[in-house]
């Protein structure tokens, strides 16, 4: 078993549970009328942008967690050479997706630290194969 490929995996299943909980606590909790998907628009959004934003939010989580498995899968596979590419893709993705909240939050949003360590290890566990 590649250990640096299943601790990227792991990880980012943890970054995803935190990014959902997280955001249904602090913004999500307070824009609902008692339903799943709020629908209390703070101005100038409309309850069709917030039902969207908050889509997307956990869209974010799945994908993650879609990705994870993966990783996960390829950590225990027998022939990781075979999957480099596919490790690789999902490495330099994971990086973006880290670059970009690091830019839009002037690396005050702790995001972008861990899909940059599950990018690092996911590249190191790539390199291995």
């Amino acid at each position: 078993m590649q250990m640096q490929l299943l601790a990227a995996g792991l990880l980012m299943i943890l970054i995803g549970i935190a990014h959902s909980a997280i955001g249904e606590i602090l913004i999500f909790r307070q824009l609902r009328a008692g339903t799943i998907v709020p629908l209390l628009a703070p101005q100038p959004l409309r309850e069709r942008h917030l039902r969207i934003l908050w889509a997307n939010w956990h869209l974010c989580s799945v994908l993650g967690w879609g990705l994870a498995a993966l990783l996960i899968l390829f950590a225990r596979s027998p022939d990781l050479p075979a999957h480099a590419l596919h490790i690789r893709i999902i490495a330099i993705a994971t990086f973006a997706g880290s670059m970009l909240v690091l830019f839009a939050t002037k690396g005050r949003h702790p995001g972008w630290l861990g899909l940059l360590v599950a990018a690092v290890l996911a590249w190191l566990g790539q390199s291995g194969a």
